[in-house]
């Protein structure tokens, strides 16, 4: 049975040696991303010099705690490089992300790095998206009407909640959690999804990464968009 967490922690170690002096660097939400904080500020204690935008709240408590130097996002359009990881990944770089909550700030980042790393353990890749939930983050007055459409458009939809109360984003919005089964045709099924009022975003990512580190066991493989592999 492969060891998940060391997986993270291999992958995340790989994905962090890509930053270098003097980069604005992403920082991505939930356990895969907490890995690349942690060895991040391992780098910095070494004498790395960078600065950092954090996706979360969350993210944002354990860089600090870690001594990882952060900046707000607001008055930034640019970030080098973002590291992150995914709940879902298929062989053509597209993602379903957002089982932390954090999928709006996780895709504005993405949208303004020049470069995207996605982090996985080896049980993220799949052949095909849609065994995760699909995250939707909805404002709180159109919750109802959004979780109507998105059964309309064949998901099995749950509110998130947390301790018998909605969960709240960091934008004080829901999510809704919509399983559509595999997804064959994600282009259509996203742009239905944006479509609807309501919808502030959702988890598919499908064009924003560059770059998934995936680790097996003791080993690491890279992927990149060009399709150049190595080791």
């Amino acid at each position: 049975m492969p060891n998940f967490d060391a997986e993270k922690a291999i992958a995340a170690a790989r994905a962090v040696a890509e930053v270098r002096d003097d980069m604005l660097v992403g920082l991505g939400t939930g356990t895969t991303a907490a890995y690349a904080v942690k060895s991040l500020s391992d780098r910095v204690r070494l004498g790395l010099k960078i600065t950092a935008v954090a996706t979360s709240k969350m993210t944002e408590t354990l860089a600090r705690r870690l001594g990882v130097p952060l900046i707000p996002f607001r008055g930034l359009s640019y970030v080098d490089l973002t590291i992150d990881g995914a709940d879902e990944i298929n062989n053509q770089f597209q993602a379903i992300k957002g089982g932390g909550g954090a999928l709006l700030r996780e895709k504005v980042i993405a949208a303004a790095s020049a470069r995207v790393i996605v982090i996985v353990d080896s049980s993220k890749l799949v052949p095909q998206l849609g065994r995760f939930p699909l995250p939707v983050e909805v404002v709180p007055f159109a919750t109802e009407f959004v979780r109507a459409r998105l059964t309309d458009l064949g998901a099995h939809v749950v509110l998130r909640s947390i301790g018998g109360a909605p969960f709240l984003t960091d934008q004080s919005n829901h999510v809704l959690d919509a399983a559509f089964g595999e997804i064959p045709r994600l282009a259509e099924v996203a742009a239905a999804i944006g479509a609807i009022p309501g919808v502030v975003e959702h988890g598919l990512f499908l064009d924003e990464i560059d770059t998934v580190v995936i680790a097996r066991r003791d080993a690491v493989e890279v992927r990149q968009r060009d399709s150049l592999t190595y080791r």
